[in-house]
């Protein structure tokens, strides 16, 4: 059965309208070129973060620290501070995705019968990295997770705002991010970044 003139024309105008209102496509998540893993190790302090529900029990004082792991892998241990003021932690492994770049990482904290199962491991992408190793950044390629983390429990407002550039750029939402209380650096409570960085 044929469909009339105006059926069609309906119908694509739809398909236009649909088009028109999905609006430009958002950049890729884009991995740096290449992580030193031996520069990348130590301590990071965590500046601003996506929320995430395996975090709920942090209030402040967030880091994570990286070691040599067995088999090329990278130990993890991710701390903060409890509203009860004790310190939480949780141990995982991150397992090389790209051993090009060695900036696509998997990272999983569940083992089983000794062994690490990277089956329920999340990704791990530095998608910035001052020359300096003084800050990085962690995104995912769906942008589900985003990590601000520098070496120092502040970082300089020049330095939040590139990244606020470089995030902007690669399609994440700054007002997603919620700034992380931290002694030594910033010292206010639920700041999303986007204000922090408006803010300076």
């Amino acid at each position: 059965m044929k469909r009339s003139f105006k059926t069609w024309l309906a119908s694509g105008c739809l398909a236009l309208l649909a088009v028109a209102a999905a609006g430009p496509a958002r950049a890729e998540v884009t991995p740096v070129p290449h992580v030193d893993l031996s520069r990348y190790l130590g301590t990071w302090y965590e500046i601003a973060a996506i929320p995430q529900t395996f975090q709920r029990q942090c209030v402040s004082n967030t880091r994570a620290e990286y070691a040599l792991g067995e088999d090329d892998t990278i130990a993890v241990r991710n701390s903060c501070e409890t509203a009860a003021g004790e310190r939480s932690s949780a141990e995982g492994r991150a397992r090389i995705e790209d051993p090009v770049s060695r900036a696509e990482l998997k990272v999983t904290f569940v083992r089983l019968l000794g062994h690490w199962v990277y089956l329920f491991g999340g990704d791990y992408w530095v998608i910035d990295l001052e020359p300096s190793y003084r800050y990085a950044v962690v995104g995912h390629p769906d942008r589900a997770y985003g990590w601000i983390l520098s070496r120092t429990p502040a970082l300089a407002a020049e330095d939040l705002r590139s990244i606020a550039r470089n995030l902007t750029a690669q399609g994440y939402d700054l007002c997603e991010f919620k700034m992380t209380r931290q002694d030594e650096g910033f010292a206010g409570t639920a700041m999303r970044l986007c204000d922090a960085v408006a803010a300076h």
